[in-house]
């Protein structure tokens, strides 16, 4: 079995090793939204009755308007986690994977694990035609690296010759709606994209995510999931928050990663890249850097196989972008 991955998070462990209360910490090491929008008013049936066919497809409905993914219904599940772990069930077992990497590490895991070859590639035409699978996470965790729609549909028809699948996976595609795949999703059979709920809400607690793609491989996708996959309260949360007006949220994200840019350029850092809910830094003294912030109680996100980088998550306000400056600055005097 492949070895377990670490993500970023883990503020518990942080805390017992280096001191403090976990909530007294700046939890940097996620790629989510510091400052959620308030919950909406839950009516007591989502969370007393099974969660109904009505309350799903109102979900579904919101979904497509939000990601405008056309005549096709986005299907809800319970984080894309989720469909990462049935991928082994949808991909040809004599035929090699390929992943665009560095990247997620949970696609290679769960395709290793389940028997298959997976070779990982650094660019577009590296990658195999004869794959029967191709990931490609875009815009890229952890580099940043987007490349625009029209190659990946370029790529998506010529793996359809060969009767190869494409994942896109969009977790972090609210920053750059303009390059999504979504409204192309439904009318390629062998293109599926992947949408986030919790990083751009902020909410990765409920657990929610959406698949775009044609209705033969959403149906399969449905039926592996069985009845009931996705909670009542994460349908009802996010009925709400597809529907309202994102322009305010983006906003306010946009805002943090400003803020974010500022400090990390004010320390002399060199940002290698980025999305619109993280920032990664470059840097020869990266795991020194870590453990410095730690001892501040500021949670980075390290990388085992980069180890000269470190991923910085928004910064939920300006005092947390000072509480950031001063540390770094106190680094920088060591």
């Amino acid at each position: 079995m492949s070895a377990l991955i670490v993500h970023g998070g883990g503020i518990a462990l942080a805390a017992a090793h280096y001191g403090g209360q976990p909530q007294d910490w700046l939890d940097l090491s996620t790629g989510l939204n510091p400052c959620p929008p308030a919950l909406p008013d839950l009516s007591a049936r989502v969370w007393h009755r099974l969660p109904d066919e009505d309350l799903l497809e109102r979900t579904r409905r919101a979904a497509r308007d939000f990601y405008r993914s056309g005549e096709t219904l986005p299907l809800a599940v319970p984080g894309t986690q989720s469909v990462i772990q049935l991928l082994p069930k949808l991909a040809d077992r004599k035929r090699p994977v390929t992943i665009l990497a560095p990247t997620y590490g949970e696609y290679g895991r769960v395709m290793e694990a389940s028997g298959f070859r997976v070779d990982p590639v650094a660019d577009l035409t590296d990658i195999d035609s004869q794959s029967g699978l191709v990931v490609i996470v875009n815009p890229n965790n952890p580099t940043g690296g987007l490349y625009p729609a029209d190659t990946l549909l370029a790529l998506a028809d010529q793996l359809a010759g060969e009767g190869g699948l494409l994942v896109v996976d969009e977790a972090f595609g609210d920053g750059v709606p303009e390059e999504s795949l979504a409204a192309m999703a439904g009318s390629r059979s062998n293109l599926l994209v992947f949408r986030s709920f919790g990083k751009f809400f902020g909410m990765a607690g409920i657990r929610l995510g959406f698949v775009i793609a044609g209705a033969p491989i959403l149906e399969r996708l449905a039926d592996w999931l069985g009845p009931w996959a996705v909670s009542g309260p994460a349908l009802g949360v996010a009925v709400d928050l597809l529907s309202a007006d994102p322009t305010p949220l983006r906003d306010l994200v946009a805002a943090r990663r400003a803020g974010l840019q500022r400090v990390l350029s004010g320390a002399g850092l060199t940002i290698e890249g980025s999305t619109h809910l993280f920032a990664l830094v470059a840097d020869p003294c990266a795991a020194e850097l870590h453990e410095h912030l730690c001892r501040a109680h500021i949670l980075t996100r390290r990388f085992d196989y980069a180890p000269t980088w470190l991923r910085f998550g928004l910064t939920p306000d300006e005092a947390a972008d000072s509480r950031l400056a001063t540390a770094l600055s106190g680094w920088r005097l060591a």
